[in-house]
């Protein structure tokens, strides 16, 4: 079959299938609408990190678009497991893999109205996790303050939801890509720093490690809130939340990414402003950190290797 860094495999409603077999009707209002919510998550050492965590967070999206999710933690786990060994059957990979769970609301007639659904509905999507390449290794992401666009108001679609909604995201990433840069950084409506189109923002300032609050408008990541919680401190690091403004960028020393599956990544320039990403930088330890915590949290849980 295909190697692994191309086949997807792909699960829909129980049906394991390839990615690239279409599944779902053009009625299907994830589709239309966007009328979906999902979660990323990625394995350690084959165990699968922060599972509650994760599913926590899928509960509170599908809360928010009032959206009921009618199956257990343990059902669509055991989904999850089901794909992986397909998935590794057909590709023949052996390292840790990326899992996406997207719930759509369900098919039905077009029209906004939720009432003309049916029955909620499931995806899941496995491949490699991505890994860091040289470049971005050895010089850093490089990050745009966006111009055109801001990120959605919390009073609008919170982006602490996470929907299948995304065009805010793909328009600040055309942005980005437009000025030859890797990332867009989104101000919200107030003008201070937010996150980037997948990931949450961090920056280091001596010993302080500096995040924007939740308050700002922004996802409350899993990795974000491990390393608030436990990972900073192991790194010697002190957290500080509050809101950051774009006039503090050249105060800072280094600056960092947080997604599941990019864990802790370097940025190496935001506009013009260029940060530390050499072999002593400190967010190269909190990276090593984080990596020992969720390996060690995943070989906890034996029910959840992949």
């Amino acid at each position: 079959m295909t190697g692994g860094n191309q086949y997807i495999q792909a699960n829909t409603n129980g049906t394991l299938h390839s990615a690239s077999q279409p599944t779902l009707s053009p009625l299907n209002r994830g589709f239309l609408y966007g009328d979906a919510v999902y979660e990323v998550w990625r394995s350690y050492d084959k165990g699968i990190f922060a599972w509650e965590e994760h599913w926590a967070r899928l509960h509170s999206s599908a809360r928010s678009i009032h959206l009921e999710i009618p199956w257990t933690a343990d059902y669509i786990r055991d989904q999850v497991c089901r794909t992986a060994a397909e998935f590794r059957k057909h590709s023949l990979y052996r390292d840790d893999i990326y899992i996406r769970l997207q719930i759509y609301r369900g098919e039905g007639a077009i029209g906004l109205d939720t009432a003309l659904s049916s029955e909620p509905g499931f995806v899941i999507l496995i491949k490699p996790v991505p890994g860091i390449s040289p470049e971005v290794r050895n010089h850093g992401n490089r990050l745009i303050i966006a111009q055109s666009i801001r990120r959605n108001p919390v009073q609008s679609l919170d982006p602490a939801w996470k929907t299948g909604n995304y065009l805010n995201n793909i328009m600040g990433l055309r942005e980005a890509r437009d000025r030859k840069a890797d990332d867009v950084l989104f101000l919200n409506m107030a003008g201070e720093l937010t996150e980037a189109s997948t990931s949450n923002v961090a920056f280091i300032q001596g010993d302080r490690w500096i995040t924007p609050s939740l308050g700002s408008g922004i996802l409350a990541g899993i990795t974000r809130a491990t390393i608030i919680a436990t990972v900073a401190k192991s790194a010697g690091l002190t957290v500080k939340e509050r809101s950051v403004s774009p006039n503090e960028i050249n105060h800072f020393d280094e600056a960092m990414l947080l997604s599941t599956t990019k864990d802790v990544q370097p940025v190496g320039r935001i506009d013009d402003f260029v940060y530390r990403v050499d072999a002593a930088a400190k967010l190269w330890r909190l990276k090593a950190v984080f990596e020992d915590h969720a390996r060690g949290a995943s070989a906890k849980r034996p029910e959840l290797k992949v």
